[in-house]
């Protein structure tokens, strides 16, 4: 038996597509296979299973536990939650690794895979390597297939997010928006003190009410018009599967990942004064600045949760994030990206720094921005591009940081184009001091993009 992948289904992240079109049981069964096979190899006998609340996700992950008894390992099913629970139950659990279907924050007809390998993030070219294993068939072969069994870990999660709260009572709006987060957050909000008002937590994989992925602002209109109704202090948000997390304040505004960052880092450097704590190149200079003020170490590095995770590991970092609102805690925590783990930690920072989350946003510098520009681009291109501004902007003699993609300091700010790994899509990002300073540096970025024959059009879709 072999089988072949679509080749845009296989990311550098995780495996993703569109159900019935890039991405189906076929797949899920042949990943399942090739995972199996993997573990086998380096004595890897029990994978735990969790799922989203997509329509696919059940179908999915039939395959996927067929795949995976077949070539020999037990599996533990943790059944519908966010990605996050599948996380905790790898780290807890007596599993050699775990694997969570789930289209993430993408539409409703999208669904994938994200994987955990022995306690470590699995992507890159571990993702390539099920690839052409499935190719040739390179899969083992059980003489008794493995066995199913089921493990109710949400109270289990629950509990652990809130073992050791010590954060003050608020008021706080949550949406979950239909996204595998809902049963999590409605247990979570009855031990938490204060007064908590819930959207959307019912699991619906049709998203009824809007898109849930918070780092879009059109989707944080209802959880706006709550905070806004109710006088809450503010509100949280959450992104299909919850490992991304969103906020607003008590008047609405947005405070962005790197800015919820630049809150949390407060707390966790009072108790680790010196240590590292690493942000995307997405991340505002603003973030790095107030990071080294509260005498920590910054470090830029790569987008992506597993490229992130890894570098955590190898630093030793208490705390990472993203742009787009992955947030990682090694202090007292396992070091995944878990939105849910995150809300309670921002509730906890706000409790200790003493101000509101309005005053905190208030305080930050005024810097104007972009938000993130995606714009459409052919995938064998997409690389290409970014090299082509690179050598460029190195023949100018410009102030280039390489990490991922291009980051261009210049004295109005800086300004980012990466290609993104997950879609053949370029995004592009900038900051600056003031409007004037932030239209110089659009300037600079249509003005590369057009040496390479592109131009800073259509917005792709996320």
């Amino acid at each position: 038996m072999t089988h072949i992948f679509n080749p845009t289904s296989l990311r550098e992240y995780d495996i993703r597509g569109i159900v019935g079109e890039t991405l189906g049981p076929d797949d899920a069964r042949a990943i399942g296979r090739g995972f199996a096979t993997l573990l086998r190899r380096v004595g890897g006998t029990r994978v735990a299973v969790g799922r989203d609340g997509r329509l696919s996700s059940p179908m999915l992950e039939e395959a996927l536990i067929d795949g995976l008894t077949r070539s020999g390992v037990d599996v533990v099913r943790t059944g519908m939650g966010p990605t996050p629970m599948l996380y905790y139950a790898e780290a807890t659990l007596e599993v050699d690794g775990g694997i969570q279907i789930t289209g993430s924050h993408n539409p409703g007809h999208y669904n994938g895979f994200k994987m955990v390998f022995q306690h470590s993030s699995f992507f890159g070219e571990r993702i390539q390597e099920l690839g052409k294993m499935a190719a040739e068939g390179d899969w083992e072969e059980a003489e008794t297939p493995g066995s199913v069994t089921e493990a109710d870990v949400e109270d289990l999660y629950v509990s652990r997010l809130i073992a050791g709260y010590a954060g003050g009572a608020y008021r706080i709006g949550w949406d979950t928006g239909n996204g595998a987060a809902g049963p999590v957050v409605e247990k979570l909000v009855k031990l938490l003190p204060g007064e908590h008002h819930t959207l959307f937590t019912e699991v619906d994989g049709n998203f009824p009410n809007h898109h849930p992925d918070p780092t879009e602002e059109k989707n944080l209109a209802d959880l706006k018009a709550l905070v806004a109704e109710k006088q809450l202090d503010f509100g949280l948000a959450f992104d299909g599967d919850g490992d991304r997390l969103g906020a607003i304040d008590g008047q609405g505004r947005v405070v962005w990942g790197d800015q919820l960052l630049s809150i949390l880092a407060e707390p966790v450097l009072r108790v680790e004064p010196g240590a590292t704590i690493i942000a995307d190149v997405k991340a505002s200079q603003m973030l790095f600045d107030r990071v080294a003020e509260l005498g920590g170490k910054p470090l830029m590095w790569k987008t992506g949760h597993s490229l992130v995770k890894t570098k955590m590991k190898e630093t030793h970092a208490p705390l990472a994030g993203e742009m787009s609102g992955h947030i990682f805690f090694a202090q007292d925590y396992y070091g995944f990206d878990d939105a849910q783990y995150a809300a309670i930690r921002l509730i906890q920072a706000i409790h200790v720094i003493g101000k509101s989350l309005t005053q905190l946003k208030d305080e930050m510098p005024k810097l104007v921005n972009t938000p993130e520009m995606r714009f459409q681009v052919d995938e064998s291109r997409k690389f290409a591009v970014v090299d082509e501004v690179l050598d460029r902007l190195e023949a100018e003699g410009a102030d280039v940081n390489r990490t991922d993609g291009a980051r261009v300091n210049t004295p109005d700010g800086w300004w980012l184009l990466r290609a993104s790994n997950t879609q053949d899509v370029l995004v592009a990002r900038a900051e600056a001091k003031d409007q004037a300073g932030l239209d110089r540096l659009l300037a600079m970025i249509d003005d590369q993009l057009a040496k390479s024959g592109l131009k800073r059009g259509e917005q792709a879709a996320h």
